[in-house]
């Protein structure tokens, strides 16, 4: 059966994450449900990653499989997105090669977390407030040491069921715009939890109580407890998932 990617975005303060949960209302099991109804019949939905409760995406991708009769995928999405919520969106709709894998054909993913030291009414649900101004040349000093290391086990969530814990960084930095700090990293993967968990522990850096030497014992150690705390969901933001040209039709 044909395959098409979905680009869609979503404020995910409602949600328990991207994937369906027994707790609560996921992103996917919306989307499920809207398709069903629509082109009444069960739809598998398969997302480029799982963003953690609370956590927002400007650009997910996801894939399902659709014979394509009765609707063209823009009247599809049109009908789609008069069924979803206001906090869901759908921009594209578009065919694929079969073999295309949301998940497992992505080449990179981009995440930004965005931390203020200001409070701002018009903001807050979207940035990590902070009672001390952090100190970005030594936080990104880190963030250099992280794209030396594969093996990133200390910023994962326990008990996961990947395979792995290895991850390519390519790009990890922290920017100023006034009262705002903006972290963007890019990797070929990212675990559970990883970025919130790389936040939390860069702000304990940005605070003076963290050096390049503790900063590497903790991703040597492989050991969840030894870092920092997860940074709130709330301030998170999935950017962008690329995939190779060739698998677009």
């Amino acid at each position: 059966m044909p395959r098409f990617f979905i680009t869609l975005s979503y404020n995910g303060k409602n949600y328990v994450g991207w994937q369906i949960q027994p707790n609560g209302k996921s992103v996917q099991q919306m989307l499920q449900e809207a398709f069903a109804l629509i082109l009444r019949q069960d739809v598998a939905v398969v997302g480029a990653g799982r963003t953690d409760a609370g956590v927002h995406a400007r650009e997910m991708i996801a894939h399902f499989d659709w014979n394509g009769d009765v609707f063209s995928p823009g009247d599809l999405m049109y009908k789609i997105n008069n069924f979803l919520p206001k906090d869901i969106s759908l921009s594209a709709i578009k065919p694929v090669r079969p073999d295309a894998h949301a998940r497992f054909s992505a080449i990179s993913r981009t995440y930004k977390y965005y931390a203020t030291t200001v409070k701002d009414p018009f903001i807050h649900e979207y940035t990590y407030r902070l009672f001390f101004q952090p100190d970005i040349g030594r936080m990104n000093a880190l963030c250099e040491v992280l794209k030396e290391y594969n093996d990133f086990t200390s910023f994962s969530r326990l008990h996961t069921d990947v395979k792995t814990n290895n991850c390519h960084i390519e790009y990890a930095r922290w920017e100023q715009k006034g009262n705002l700090y903006e972290f963007t990293i890019r990797a070929d993967r990212f675990l559970r939890n990883m970025v919130r968990a790389i936040v939390g522990t860069l702000l304990q850096a940005g605070r003076g109580r963290l050096d390049e030497q503790g900063f590497r014992h903790i991703i040597e150690a492989a050991n969840r407890s030894v870092a920092g705390d997860s940074a709130p969901g709330h301030a998170l933001f999935l950017e962008k998932v690329i995939y190779p040209e060739d698998i677009w039709l």
